[in-house]
């Protein structure tokens, strides 16, 4: 069974989880974004002239998980069994020096119980709620940064647990 997604041919193909076995899936991923002051203010205080922020692009990335298979080619569809969604202040969670541009950071868990692992699906999602808070407030800045996006930790499959940052992943 090949472990990639190309075949022995080098075409591309869909891996073959077949043999795997079903076990329980976690993965946590976060995407930060940068803000002006002014659109950082109306993050907090939920009132944004296109509505909740926060509650709008926790909503975006909930739907993100789930139409993961539908945006990255070679995904499979799995069921989502669960996806909390997280934001925070950079300056609120990371020491000694605060940033001086407000940073928030999008976190999200997806859980499943299946034979491949869902951290597409929590970079999706954060990736998106990132997008979304970007959406809502480029009237406000345009000059808003995405980025990182990436994987804080996973749990369950054949590779194990992977926790980037130790005692700061939850």
């Amino acid at each position: 069974m090949p472990s990639n997604h190309f075949d022995a041919d080098g075409n591309v193909h869909m891996v073959d989880v077949s043999d795997k076995s079903v076990t329980k899936r976690i993965a946590t991923a976060s995407s930060r974004i940068s803000m002006n002051a002014q659109a950082a203010e109306l993050v907090r205080r939920g009132t944004s002239r296109k509505g909740d922020v926060l509650a709008v692009a926790r909503l975006a990335a909930i739907a993100a998980a789930k139409w993961t298979p539908h945006l990255i080619p070679l995904c499979h569809a799995i069921p989502i069994e669960s996806a909390e969604v997280d934001f925070q202040w950079a300056e609120e969670t990371e020491s000694p020096q605060p940033t001086s541009t407000p940073q928030l950071i999008c976190r999200v868990t997806c859980a499943t119980s299946g034979k491949t692992g869902i951290e597409m699906e929590a970079l999706t999602a954060a990736s998106v709620a990132a997008l979304t808070v970007y959406d809502m407030l480029k009237s406000v800045d345009r000059a808003m940064q995405i980025g990182p996006t990436q994987v804080e930790g996973k749990e369950g499959g054949q590779s194990g647990t992977f926790v980037r940052n130790p005692g700061t992943h939850s």
